[in-house]
């Protein structure tokens, strides 16, 4: 049931990294706006399960909307990390050639990655590969080097997005799917579990759930089939094996099992690429991983199995026109921005950007705030501190000098700080401090990480769950 009603200019539906994007670029602007978003925190969705690469802009197809805004949003992370604080790096990118037809492809992507700006695109030789990647299997022939690709933390990129945005004035619902959407004269109404929200206008960011969202707006002329790909993570003790991101030749519905260096100095392995028809399909698979390391063995013939600390998948929403969706419809007001597949990590600030044209075009006034917020402080990472730094913030704080997290060598302050950051479960607490994500996953740190939100919260630890919902940890015994 409604408990009640609120009215904004523009309602955001999927707190993913695009919704939270747009939500940090209106919130320059005079205007009330609010995200939705069906998950217990932001992020939970199709980003928490992101392989973390800003791609430089040769691989999308030529003449798609991705290409264009893909290539717009790769230049705007140097700002975006300075002002805001997450991990990233340009750590560089190279496309490997496996068998003489691929040098052809390479010549060709180094073209397309030039006539839309790329920068830097060099033909490294057989010679050059190896002497700068001399892990790589020495079969492999030769590389398109592209050095304004990287790496980012993207869990940590949504957070911060959505913290500027929420300093800003922006609105956060949580655990609001929404269930019916009315129309009329004076806007659009979204109903929640909890409330109704009136907006005059509503950005259609769900995520696999897009083409739902647009259904229920009455503007279903598309359809989203999910592409499940699943990762594996790799011990760090591999770290500096590879010092680029390792791709094959790109395939027409994918760029292909890659070798990831991520930010914070694991490997991770993947994606695969499986069309399915479950859009809460999160499973790995013996035939996934067989997929994976059957493939990348062919890469570097280093890494293996055994390996792997955790997996994962994640679900990629592929849209029946394959390429971003974006733009007005038919129903005045409802804004589709959907079909946001990779490169949708790296185009997620621009398409913030394009958004806020549409928005502008449609008739939104947009009157830029004075006293707009650009930064937001990043986390503490004690780890990564030089001493005496550490030793600085255990004067301040001695929670620093308790460690919950061996693995990662996170301390009890940055528990704390992640939930005064917002984290509300243990994937929050997680994804902000890496609590949980060394090699033990969370065997040594949990009960801790349980004992501190039950206290925080002020709740039972058996109210806590690992990324809400129904994934609760401990389950209460019957008396």
């Amino acid at each position: 049931m409604n408990h009640h009603s609120s009215r904004y200019d523009v309602a955001i539906v999927g707190g993913g990294v695009v919704g939270c994007a747009i939500a940090r670029e209106l919130s320059r602007f005079e205007l009330k706006t609010v995200v939705i978003e069906k998950e217990a925190e932001v992020g939970f969705g199709t980003t928490k399960s992101n392989s973390g690469i800003i791609h430089a802009g040769h691989q999308s197809p030529a003449g798609t909307l991705k290409g264009t805004l893909e290539v717009r949003g790769n230049r705007m992370y140097d700002r975006l990390c300075e002002e805001l604080g997450f991990g990233f790096s340009r750590i560089g990118e190279l496309v490997v050639a496996m068998v003489p037809e691929d040098l052809a492809v390479l010549d060709e992507l180094k073209k397309l990655g030039e006539s839309r700006g790329v920068p830097g695109l060099e033909i490294w030789d057989k010679a050059r590969l190896h002497r700068e990647e001399p892990n790589l299997a020495k079969n492999l022939l030769g590389a398109l080097y592209a050095p304004t690709a990287g790496v980012i933390n993207p869990y940590e990129f949504v957070f911060s997005l959505i913290e500027s945005a929420l300093a800003n004035g922006v609105t956060l619902e949580i655990d609001s799917p929404v269930e019916k959407i009315d129309t009329d004269n004076h806007g659009l109404t979204l109903h929640t579990p909890h409330k109704s929200i009136q907006s005059r206008f509503v950005l259609n960011c769900a995520g696999v759930f897009a083409d739902r969202i647009a259904q229920m707006a009455g503007v279903g002329d598309f359809s989203i089939r999910p592409r499940k790909g699943e990762e594996y993570m790799l011990d760090k003790r591999l770290k500096g094996l590879v010092r680029r991101l390792i791709f094959p030749v790109p395939q027409k519905t994918t760029k292909g099992t890659l070798i990831i260096p991520t930010f914070d100095g694991t490997i991770m392995v993947g994606p695969t690429a499986c069309d399915v028809d479950d859009r809460e399909d999160l499973a790995t698979t013996y035939e996934g991983s067989d997929e994976i390391f059957n493939f990348v063995r062919r890469l570097c013939p280093s890494i293996g199995e055994r390996d792997t600390i955790t997996e994962f998948a994640g679900l990629r929403a592929v849209s029946s026109t394959n390429d971003f969706i974006i733009g007005p419809t038919k129903i005045k007001g409802f804004i589709n921005v959907a079909g946001i597949q990779s490169p949708g990590l790296t185009a997620s600030p621009a398409i913030a950007e394009y958004v806020v044209e549409i928005l502008k075009k449609e008739g939104l006034s947009l009157i830029p705030k004075k006293n707009f917020l650009t930064h937001v402080k990043g986390p503490a990472r004690f780890a990564l501190q030089h001493l005496e730094a550490q030793k600085e913030l255990i004067q301040k704080d001695p929670r620093f000098a308790r460690v919950i997290c061996r693995c990662e060598l996170v301390t009890e302050a940055e528990i704390h700080e992640a939930i005064d950051h917002g984290a509300r479960t243990l994937d929050g607490i997680k994804f902000r401090s890496r609590a949980g994500m060394g090699r033990c996953q969370g065997g040594f740190c949990t009960s801790r990480c349980i004992d501190i939100l039950s206290k925080r919260l002020n709740c039972p630890p058996t109210a806590i769950t690992k990324r809400g919902g129904g994934s609760w940890v401990i389950k209460e015994m019957d008396s």
